[in-house]
Protein backbone atom coordinates (compact mmCIF):
# COMPACT_ATOMS: atom_id res chain seq x y z
CA UNK A 1 0.00 0.00 0.00
CA UNK A 2 3.12 1.97 0.55
CA UNK A 3 4.29 2.07 -3.06
CA UNK A 4 0.47 2.66 -4.20
CA UNK A 5 0.68 5.63 -2.20
CA UNK A 6 3.89 7.50 -3.66
CA UNK A 7 2.63 5.95 -6.94
CA UNK A 8 -0.48 8.34 -6.71
CA UNK A 9 1.41 10.95 -5.17
CA UNK A 10 3.50 11.32 -8.43
CA UNK A 11 1.15 10.95 -10.17
CA UNK A 12 -0.69 13.63 -8.51
CA UNK A 13 2.34 15.96 -8.53
CA UNK A 14 2.21 15.32 -12.71
CA UNK A 15 -1.14 16.02 -13.21
CA UNK A 16 -0.40 19.26 -11.11
CA UNK A 17 2.66 20.04 -13.06
CA UNK A 18 0.83 19.48 -16.44
CA UNK A 19 -2.44 21.60 -15.05
CA UNK A 20 -0.20 24.14 -14.30
CA UNK A 21 1.38 24.23 -17.74
CA UNK A 22 -1.73 24.36 -19.66
CA UNK A 23 -2.83 26.94 -17.12
CA UNK A 24 0.03 29.30 -17.83
CA UNK A 25 -0.78 28.67 -21.25
CA UNK A 26 -4.23 29.43 -21.52
CA UNK A 27 -3.44 33.21 -19.49
CA UNK A 28 -0.75 33.61 -22.13
CA UNK A 29 -3.36 33.73 -24.57
CA UNK A 30 -5.91 34.91 -22.85
CA UNK A 31 -3.84 38.02 -22.90
CA UNK A 32 -2.93 37.82 -26.58
CA UNK A 33 -6.55 38.31 -27.32
CA UNK A 34 -7.28 41.34 -25.09
CA UNK A 35 -4.09 42.83 -26.53
CA UNK A 36 -5.39 41.89 -29.93
CA UNK A 37 -8.96 43.07 -29.62
CA UNK A 38 -7.54 46.57 -28.17
CA UNK A 39 -5.97 46.78 -31.37
CA UNK A 40 -8.64 46.17 -33.15
CA UNK A 41 -10.88 48.72 -31.57
CA UNK A 42 -7.90 51.33 -31.66
CA UNK A 43 -7.73 50.69 -35.45
CA UNK A 44 -11.39 50.87 -36.17
CA UNK A 45 -11.43 54.09 -34.26
CA UNK A 46 -8.60 55.47 -36.12
CA UNK A 47 -10.30 54.36 -39.44
CA UNK A 48 -13.24 56.26 -38.13
CA UNK A 49 -11.70 59.43 -38.12
CA UNK A 50 -10.06 59.32 -41.41
CA UNK A 51 -13.06 58.62 -43.16
CA UNK A 52 -14.71 61.89 -41.09
CA UNK A 53 -12.12 64.06 -41.70
CA UNK A 54 -11.66 63.22 -45.05
CA UNK A 55 -15.41 63.93 -46.70
CA UNK A 56 -15.61 66.99 -48.63
CA UNK A 57 -18.17 68.92 -49.02
CA UNK A 58 -19.83 68.85 -52.57
CA UNK A 59 -18.59 72.29 -54.30
CA UNK A 60 -20.88 74.45 -56.58
CA UNK A 61 -20.30 76.08 -59.69
CA UNK A 62 -20.39 80.00 -59.56
CA UNK A 63 -21.25 82.24 -62.14
CA UNK A 64 -19.29 85.41 -62.23
CA UNK A 65 -20.25 88.26 -65.05
CA UNK A 66 -17.30 89.37 -66.90
CA UNK A 67 -16.72 92.40 -65.06
CA UNK A 68 -16.27 90.54 -61.45
CA UNK A 69 -13.79 88.30 -63.48
CA UNK A 70 -11.78 91.42 -65.11
CA UNK A 71 -12.08 93.62 -61.91
CA UNK A 72 -10.67 90.28 -59.86
CA UNK A 73 -7.65 90.13 -62.25
CA UNK A 74 -6.48 94.22 -62.21
CA UNK A 75 -7.73 95.16 -58.68
CA UNK A 76 -6.07 92.30 -56.60
CA UNK A 77 -4.41 94.86 -54.43
CA UNK A 78 -7.08 97.19 -53.39
CA UNK A 79 -10.16 95.60 -52.64
CA UNK A 80 -13.67 97.43 -51.84
CA UNK A 81 -16.48 95.60 -50.83
CA UNK A 82 -19.79 97.39 -52.00
CA UNK A 83 -22.89 95.31 -50.50
CA UNK A 84 -25.61 97.37 -51.30
CA UNK A 85 -24.96 97.23 -55.16
CA UNK A 86 -26.82 94.41 -55.75
CA UNK A 87 -29.62 95.20 -53.07
CA UNK A 88 -33.23 95.64 -53.97
CA UNK A 89 -34.79 98.55 -53.06
CA UNK A 90 -37.97 98.40 -50.66
CA UNK A 91 -40.46 101.30 -50.76
CA UNK A 92 -41.95 101.64 -47.70
CA UNK A 93 -45.69 101.96 -47.03
CA UNK A 94 -46.39 104.44 -44.80
CA UNK A 95 -48.97 104.40 -42.44
CA UNK A 96 -52.20 106.68 -42.21
CA UNK A 97 -52.19 108.62 -39.20
CA UNK A 98 -55.56 109.10 -37.37
CA UNK A 99 -56.15 113.03 -36.85
CA UNK A 100 -55.83 113.42 -33.26
CA UNK A 101 -59.32 115.43 -32.68
CA UNK A 102 -60.16 117.10 -29.46
CA UNK A 103 -62.14 114.14 -27.72
CA UNK A 104 -64.62 117.24 -25.64
CA UNK A 105 -65.98 118.17 -29.50
CA UNK A 106 -67.28 114.91 -30.16
CA UNK A 107 -69.03 113.85 -26.89
CA UNK A 108 -70.96 117.42 -26.89
CA UNK A 109 -71.57 116.56 -30.48
CA UNK A 110 -72.72 112.94 -30.08
CA UNK A 111 -74.79 113.78 -26.92
CA UNK A 112 -78.59 114.16 -27.22
CA UNK A 113 -80.63 112.69 -29.55
CA UNK A 114 -78.63 113.77 -33.26
CA UNK A 115 -75.74 111.39 -31.34
CA UNK A 116 -77.98 108.25 -30.93
CA UNK A 117 -79.46 109.05 -34.34
CA UNK A 118 -75.91 109.35 -36.20
CA UNK A 119 -74.56 106.16 -34.07
CA UNK A 120 -77.68 104.23 -35.31
CA UNK A 121 -77.01 104.72 -38.83
CA UNK A 122 -73.55 104.29 -38.95
CA UNK A 123 -74.41 100.79 -37.23
CA UNK A 124 -76.76 100.30 -40.35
Amino acid sequence: MYRSHRSLQELCRDLHHKIDIVDEARYDLNIKVTRNDQEILSLTQKIYELKGKMKRPKLRRVKKSADAMLGALTDTRVMKADFKANLKTVKKEEEKKEEVTDWRKNVEAMSGMEGRKKLFDAGQ
